[in-house]
């Protein structure tokens, strides 16, 4: 509760907030058994005496809401890493397994972010958990949306803070494919799929190897003679855009391009015809009496306020990134211990990819204490910070 208005939450803010019996003392146990774990922290040479919540803490939040919905039962392993993003294999009570999609803006490039801390400063919302929240929100939104429009994406089941639980899709994402028996017809679905939701007001804004998965369909013939089919699935969406945002032209035209050079490099593959372009697209729009999704997400409850606060920062994130680049290595005391600025050291351009190593960050990752889970729980369920 303290968090929603204050990244620091002062110690005297708890103590009033937490109505645990025992007073005080009670009050900096409970806070001290927390802060071992990692699910607070202590900021060092700070203004007044506080606490802030941890991507860990933000984590077992999001996680004790889906224990009590009953929409997470067990947790797996760790399937993907990005830049902004952890995706982890989970179960229901009866074993069926489902993605969690934990956001996590602000992870690579905070080294640069925090010595610049004019950028929270000028946005009283402005923190990394805050606009997380917003990025789950929002991918939650559109997920929900393309999916009941018959897009081929994957079920949404629940959103809690900064993180989306999913369906499991048996599927291979495009860019491990080597080869496929027809180009030509796959690179048709996904352009075909591109032209689909510009008629429906969207553009992805991601559209390429990395957020495309790809399943295997096999059908038989009444002979008995196999046939095999591919099926893209989109994934991926905390950057889809309306067509009308003012640089929607730009975004469709790299998502086309960013289809057209990897078939190219990977399949050797090339149209034989120019386009599609965003001129010709943008006439399709709410064409035929299709729904306008773009305004459906809006109405969903995702504001064209909630919109702008994401877009701007992730844009200052990217500008920021740019142009320090080269200090990532500089330390800041105050942040020694924070599991959310460990280092990533992935060259992958997008959100998700296969990771064989371990990444810290959050309460899913090496910095979680599993013996003390039973003392955490204890005091999270009394002390919401």
């Amino acid at each position: 509760m303290g968090s929603k208005n204050h990244e620091l939450v002062p110690t005297s803010l708890i103590e009033k907030i937490s109505r645990l019996r025992g007073g005080a003392g009670s009050v900096h146990k409970s806070i001290s058994a927390l802060a071992k774990v990692g699910l607070i922290a202590r900021v060092k040479e700070a203004k007044y005496d506080g606490y802030r919540l941890t991507y860990g803490g933000l984590d077992y939040l999001a996680l004790h809401t889906y224990a009590k919905k009953k929409d997470v039962y067990s947790v797996g392993d760790r399937i993907g890493v990005g830049k902004e993003s952890d995706i982890m294999v989970v179960a229901d009570h009866s074993g069926t397994q489902r993605v969690l999609k934990i956001h996590r803006l602000g992870r690579i490039s905070f080294r640069t972010v925090k010595s610049n801390r004019d950028y929270l400063k000028n946005r009283q919302s402005g923190s990394w958990m805050y606009l997380s929240r917003l990025a789950a929100m929002k991918e939650f939104a559109f997920m929900k949306a393309l999916r009941e429009e018959g897009f081929p994406v994957p079920e949404p089941i629940a959103q809690s803070r900064h993180t989306i639980v999913m369906s499991l899709i048996d599927a291979f994402p495009l860019r491990q494919i080597a080869e496929v028996p027809d180009p030509a017809s796959l690179y048709a679905d996904l352009i075909a799929l591109i032209l689909r939701l510009a008629k429906q007001g969207l553009i992805h804004g991601d559209f390429n190897e990395f957020n495309i998965l790809i399943k295997e369909n096999v059908t038989k013939s009444e002979d008995g003679e196999e046939t095999l089919t591919l099926e893209p699935v989109i994934i991926d969406f905390p950057q889809m855009i309306s067509m009308e945002h003012q640089n929607a032209e730009m975004y469709f035209d790299r998502d086309v391009n960013c289809i057209k050079r990897f078939f190219e490099r990977r399949f050797h593959f090339v149209p034989t015809e120019p386009g599609p372009f965003f001129r010709h697209a943008k006439k399709t729009v709410g064409k035929d009496g299709v729904k306008r999704l773009d305004a459906t997400v809006e109405a969903s409850g995702f504001t064209k306020r909630m919109l702008k606060d994401l877009e701007a920062a992730i844009k200052e994130k990217g500008d920021q990134t740019a142009q320090h680049s080269g200090d990532e290595d500089d330390e800041d005391e105050d942040d020694d211990n924070d599991e959310d600025e460990e280092s990533e050291n992935s060259d992958a351009d997008n959100t998700e990819y296969p990771h064989d190593g371990q990444v810290s960050g959050g309460l899913l990752g090496d910095d979680a204490m599993a013996s003390k889970e039973d003392m955490v729980e204890d005091s999270m369920s009394k002390l919401t910070v």
